[in-house]
C-alpha cells in the first residue's frame, strides 16, 4: 500500500470535497481517501496492484475535477482568475441591472420606448456574455445532477438556466417579463463570493509559506581547501558546509568546526542566541548570528527538521475532525433536499396565485440562497488557521482528530522524569561538618571526575559550575554498587552511600525523594551531598494552570514511591503512581480510558511511546526521542511543559471557532431557505429578490472564512 497526495482543482464546496471522498472510499483498492475542500488535496492508500495514478485521475475528472499537475501557487492563480472573471462579468452585469431598471420609470420619462422587444433584445446581448464567463457552473453543476449527485454549481446552473431560458420564451412571445438581470447579477455576485473567500482562504496558509520562507536556497559546499555556493537540493548527507555570520544553516547537521552563537528561536521560542562547540548538533533554518562554522550534513531533504514540521502541519490542514464529516455528510444531502424545497415552494405558490412569474422567482431565490459554501468552509478553515497558529507558536497537531479531541481531555496523565523533571542528577543541597564548604567540594570532585556513574557526574558538574579546581587523586578504587575512594593530598577520601562511608543515615533529607552520596575523609564523616532530578522551572506553574482547566493531574512514573510522592507533593499532582514497568505505563492510560475519561498522555522517551499511542491525544516533549515523537499526535517543538496548558487552550478555541462557524452556516440556510420561499410574503413581509439572495449567499462564506482567521491572534 503506497500513500499520495493530489493538487485538486474545480472543487467549489463542502458537497464536492465530500462528493469526491466517497468516491475514491468507494474504489477497489484505495482506502482512507481525505478530500479537504480548505487545502484542495485529496490524500488516500492506495494498492498499486489493483489501482494506478491514472484510474483516481480518471475517477477525479469524472465528477468535473481535475489533478494540478504543478505545484505552483494554485491559490493565487485561482484567485487571479476569479478576479478576471468577475471583473468581467461585472462589466455587462451593471449595465444588463441599470438597463432592466428603465422600464419602472414608464414611458414618461421619456427614456424608455414601449417597444419592450428591444429592451428583451438588448438585455440578451449584454447577459451571453456573463452566462459564458461562469460556464464551469453549468459544465459541473449538470454533470452531477445527470449523475443524481447535486452540488453548489447544481444550484447555480439551474437557477440562472431556468431564469435565462425564461426571459428567452418571453422575448420570443412578445412578453415583457424578462429575468436576464437576475441570472448574469447571481452568476456575477457568486464569482465576487469566490474570489473573496479565495483571498481570504489564502490567508490561512500563510504558516506553511512562512515556515517555507526559513529554508535557505544555497549552501557553501567544501570540497577540500576549495568552497562554492550550491543549491540546497544538491547537498548530500555527509558533506561539509561552511556557514559565516548571518546566514541561515541550510540543513542538519554537526559541527565539526567553530564556536558560534546560534538563533534557534524558530524551533525554541528563545530570542538569546545558543552558543555552540564542536560535536553540537544544528538545524536548518537556524540562524548564525555570531561568529562561523563548519558542518557535516547529517539530514538533508525531507528528512530535515523544518521539513518534518513542514509536513506535520500540512497533513494535520489536510485531515478532518470527526466535526468535519458531520458537515460533509449533511452537505450531501442538503443540496438535493433545497431542490426538493425549491420545486414545493414554487408549485405552492404556483397554485395558490396562478403566477407563474412570481413562483418562479420564490424558485431561484430558494435555490441560490441556500448554496453549502459556509457549511463546507466551517471546519477546514478553522483547522487551516488553528494549526498553523499552533505551529508558529511551537506547537504541532499531527492530525485534526487530535485536535478537537484535545479540547474534550478530562485526564492528564504525566511521565515524571525528562517530562516533568530535567531528566538528570543535579546536586540540590551539600552539608558540611568541620570543614570549608568549597573545600568538600574540591575533595569529592577530585575523586569523582574517576567515575562514569551518573552521580558522580552530576557532583563534577557543580564543582565545574561554580570554577573550584581538582586536586591530583591516587589509589582511586571504584566498589561496584557502593561508591569510591581515592587518596588526595594524603588524606583518603571515601565517597558512597551511608554503609560504605559509616555515616548515619539523613532521613530529612532521604524524605524529601533525594538520593545521598556521603563523604568521609580518613574515615571521618565530613559531608553529604544530596542530589535529585530537579523539577522544572515551569512545571509547578503548568500542574496548577492544567488544575484551573478541569482537568484531573496523574504521574506515572518508573521511579521510587519516596521520590515519586516528594515530587507530586510539590506540584500538588493529584494521583501518582511510582514503581510502573514501561509496558505498564499504558494499562494505567486505558484504565482511566475504561473509566470513561478522556485521556491526554505527555511524555518524552521510549518508554513513554505505547501509553502515547494508547492515550487519546499522545503529547511528545520536542527533545524527546524519535520513537516518542513518532507515536505522539502533537510534539512541543520549544521542549517546554508549559505549552501542555497553550496545546489544549489552542484546542478549545478553534473548536469553539468551528461551533461559531457552524452555527453561523446551518442558522443561515434555516432562516434564508423559508425567507426565500416567501414565508414572511405569507404575512405581509417583504420577498427575497434572486439577486439578494446570491450577495447573502456569498457574504455568508466570507464571513465564516474571516471569522476563522480570528485565530491568528491567539496568544
Amino acid at each position: 500500500m503506497k500513500k499520495e497526495t493530489l493538487k485538486i482543482g474545480g472543487m467549489h464546496c463542502a458537497s464536492c470535497s465530500a462528493l469526491l471522498e466517497m468516491k475514491l472510499n468507494g474504489t477497489e483498492g484505495i482506502t482512507d481517501a481525505v478530500v479537504s475542500i480548505a487545502t484542495g488535496k485529496a490524500t488516500f492508500t492506495y494498492d498499486e496492484n489493483a489501482v494506478s495514478l491514472n484510474d483516481v485521475e480518471k475517477i477525479v475528472n469524472s465528477l468535473g475535477f481535475f489533478v494540478e499537475k504543478e505545484e505552483q501557487d494554485v491559490k493565487k492563480n485561482r484567485f487571479n482568475t476569479l478576479k478576471k472573471k468577475f471583473i468581467f462579468s461585472a462589466l455587462f452585469s451593471f449595465p444588463l441591472l441599470v438597463f432592466s431598471m428603465l422600464p419602472m420609470l414608464g414611458p414618461g420619462s421619456g427614456l424608455v420606448s414601449e417597444n419592450h422587444t428591444i429592451y428583451g433584445l438588448i438585455q440578451l446581448l449584454l447577459c451571453i456574455p456573463v452566462i459564458i464567463t461562469g460556464f464551469d457552473f453549468y459544465k459541473n453543476g449538470f454533470r452531477n445532477l445527470i449523475n443524481f449527485r447535486p452540488n453548489m454549481d447544481t444550484l447555480i446552473a439551474v437557477s440562472t438556466s431556468v431564469a435565462f431560458i425564461y426571459s428567452v420564451i418571453e422575448l420570443v412571445l412578445g412578453a415583457h417579463h424578462f429575468y436576464f438581470e437576475s441570472s448574469a447579477v447571481i452568476i456575477t455576485l457568486v464569482l465576487l463570493g469566490n474570489m473573496l473567500e479565495e483571498r481570504a482562504k489564502g490567508k490561512t496558509g500563510e504558516a506553511i509559506k512562512s515556515l517555507m520562507k526559513l529554508a535557505p536556497k544555497t549552501a557553501v559546499l567544501c570540497i577540500g581547501d576549495e568552497v562554492k555556493e550550491v543549491d540546497v537540493s544538491l547537498i548530500k548527507s555527509g558533506d561539509i558546509l561552511l556557514v559565516k555570520t548571518g546566514d541561515s544553516i541550510p540543513v542538519d547537521g554537526e559541527i565539526v568546526e567553530g564556536e558560534p552563537s546560534v538563533d534557534e528561536s524558530m524551533l525554541t521560542g528563545e530570542s538569546m542566541p545558543i552558543e555552540k562547540m564542536s560535536g553540537d548538533n544544528v538545524t536548518g533554518g537556524t540562524i548564525v548570528v555570531n561568529g562561523y562554522l563548519k558542518m557535516k550534513a547529517t539530514k538533508v531533504g525531507k528528512d530535515t527538521v523544518l521539513s518534518q514540521i513542514i509536513k506535520l502541519v500540512e497533513d494535520a490542514q489536510g485531515s478532518k475532525a470527526p466535526i468535519a464529516r458531520l458537515a460533509d455528510k449533511v452537505s450531501l444531502v442538503f443540496v438535493p433536499t433545497v431542490i426538493a424545497i425549491a420545486l414545493i415552494s414554487f408549485c405552492v405558490w404556483l397554485l395558490s396565485t396562478g403566477d407563474l412569474y412570481f413562483s418562479f422567482k420564490i424558485f431561484i431565490s430558494v435555490l441560490v440562497i441556500a448554496c453549502p459554501c459556509a457549511l463546507g468552509l466551517a471546519t477546514p478553515t478553522a483547522i487551516m488557521v488553528g494549526t498553523g497558529r499552533a505551529a508558529k507558536m511551537g506547537i504541532l497537531f499531527k492530525n485534526a482528530e487530535s485536535l478537537e479531541t484535545a479540547n474534550k481531555a478530562t485526564t492528564i496523565v504525566l511521565d515524571k522524569t525528562g517530562t516533568l523533571t530535567k531528566g538528570e542528577p543535579v546536586v540540590t543541597d551539600v552539608i558540611s561538618k568541620d570543614i570549608e564548604e568549597e573545600e568538600l567540594i574540591k575533595l569529592t570532585a577530585s575523586v569523582e571526575k574517576f567515575s562514569t556513574h551518573p552521580l558522580a557526574k552530576a557532583i563534577v558538574k557543580f564543582a565545574d559550575e561554580k570554577n573550584i579546581k581538582y586536586e591530583d587523586a591516587t589509589d582511586v578504587t571504584v566498589s561496584s554498587g557502593l561508591g569510591i575512594s581515592g587518596v588526595v593530598n594524603g588524606d583518603k577520601v571515601t565517597i558512597g552511600n551511608s554503609t560504605f562511608t559509616n555515616a548515619t543515615e539523613n532521613n530529612d533529607l532521604a524524605k524529601q525523594g533525594k538520593t545521598l552520596v556521603y563523604v568521609s575523609v580518613n574515615e571521618e564523616l565530613k559531608g553529604i551531598f544530596a542530589i535529585a532530578d530537579d523539577i522544572k522551572e515551569d512545571s509547578i506553574e503548568v500542574i496548577a494552570k492544567l488544575k484551573n482547566m478541569g482537568l484531573k493531574t496523574v504521574m506515572i512514573t518508573g521511579d521510587n514511591m519516596v521520590t515519586a510522592s516528594a515530587v507530586a507533593d510539590k506540584l500538588k499532582i493529584d494521583s501518582v503512581y511510582a514503581g510502573v514497568l514501561p509496558q505498564d505505563k499504558a494499562k494505567y492510560v486505558k484504565k482511566y480510558m475504561d473509566m470513561g475519561q478522556t485521556v491526554i498522555m505527555v511524555g518524552d522517551g521510549i518508554n513513554d511511546a505505547p501509553a502515547l499511542t494508547q492515550a487519546n491525544v499522545g503529547i511528545a516533549i520536542g527533545s524527546g526521542t524519535d520513537v516518542a515523537i513518532e507515536s505522539a499526535d502533537v510534539v512541543l517543538v520549544k521542549n517546554s511543559i508549559s505549552d501542555v496548558a497553550e496545546a489544549i487552550k489552542i484546542s478549545r478555541k478553534v473548536m469553539v471557532n468551528i461551533k461559531q462557524n457552524l452555527f453561523w452556516a446551518f442558522c443561515y440556510n434555516c432562516l434564508g431557505i423559508p425567507i426565500a420561499a416567501g414565508i414572511l410574503y405569507l404575512f405581509g413581509g417583504p420577498l427575497l429578490s434572486p439577486m439578494i439572495a446570491a450577495g447573502a449567499m456569498s457574504l455568508s462564506s466570507v464571513c465564516v472564512v474571516t471569522n476563522a482567521l480570528r485565530l491568528n491572534r491567539m496568544k
